[in-house]
């Protein structure tokens, strides 16, 4: 993290001094792609972040693999789409939850706002190493779901822009919702600790783990204040057929409450972001 931050610094020094310091897009490209560098070189924290919803779609869809009465659908197929919206949640808040507050304990954004560097280049650097990881994630999953558990990929374009709008802002919104809390843990070691447990709670009352349609209506309704559930609840509809929306809490799959909750989440999470995002930790002051 620290060979980002001297690379970054150095680099910007440089600009300076030659008088034409790079716009923050510029900018954000070069530490998006240094980003996405440091990332894969983290093995243990790549396999991690890939690793996990794929265990556990494994898991659940080889345990749980008889047809659901009345739905023309598999308990397979629920999961394989369920993990679909996990492992996006898992590549935006769970890795920008985690990173962020061990950059900030290690004192890396410290140096890197010292720097000539526009903060916005921070950002737009982990928001291009999201979506790589995010479209990579999704990739695996969709292939591992579509061959080993006969998850039915879009047959037409009008799904596929919808499978699109719900990655985009699901994405996004857990991204945002990621940088805020981590300015949640008190250092770097216990970051773990405050952003997966949230997420794997999440994943029960969210209809990743267990069907909706067995999970009670009180925990379905506090699962609905967050974007995972929503997210859950739109790939089931790009990726099952119609006849599956019996499953559902209101018996539909409600495209437009799931755009709704999810841009909100957009622009909460961005509120959020302004109000708590800090460059030093609290030992700093």
């Amino acid at each position: 993290m620290s060979t980002t931050a001297t690379t970054a610094t150095t680099g910007g020094r440089a600009a300076a001094a030659a008088g034409a310091l790079p716009g923050a897009w510029t900018l954000g490209l070069s530490r998006g792609g240094l980003e996405i560098k440091q990332f894969v070189r983290q093995r243990d924290a790549m396999i991690f972040t890939f690793a996990f919803p794929i265990v556990f779609l494994a898991l659940f869809a080889s345990i749980f693999h008889d047809s659901v009465e009345n739905t023309g659908v598999t308990a397979s197929q629920l999961y394989a789409a369920g993990m679909v919206a996990a492992g996006i949640m898992s590549t935006s808040f769970q890795s920008l939850g985690i990173s962020i507050a061990v950059e900030r304990d290690e004192k890396v954004l410290r140096r890197l706002r010292g720097t000539p560097m526009p903060p916005a280049a921070y950002f737009l650097g982990k928001v291009w190493m999201v979506l790589a990881t995010g479209l990579a994630e999704t990739a695996i999953l969709l292939l591992v779901g579509s061959t080993l558990f006969d998850l039915d990929l879009p047959s037409s374009a009008a799904k596929w822009l919808t499978f699109g709008w719900i990655f985009a802002l699901g994405l996004t919104g857990c991204a945002l919702l990621g940088i805020a809390i981590s300015s949640l843990p008190k250092s770097g070691k216990s970051a773990s600790s405050v952003v997966v447990l949230p997420f794997l709670i999440l994943q029960f009352i969210s209809g990743v783990f267990i069907p909706v349609n067995t999970i009670p209506d009180w925990l379905l309704n506090i699962g609905a204040l967050f974007p995972l559930k929503w997210m859950c609840q739109g790939l089931r509809g790009v990726f099952l057929p119609e006849s599956a929306a019996v499953l559902e809490q209101a018996g539909g799959w409600e495209y437009g409450k799931v755009a709704l909750v999810l841009g909100a989440w957009v622009v909460g999470g961005l509120v959020l972001c302004l109000l708590t995002f800090k460059w030093k930790n609290r030992r700093d002051g």
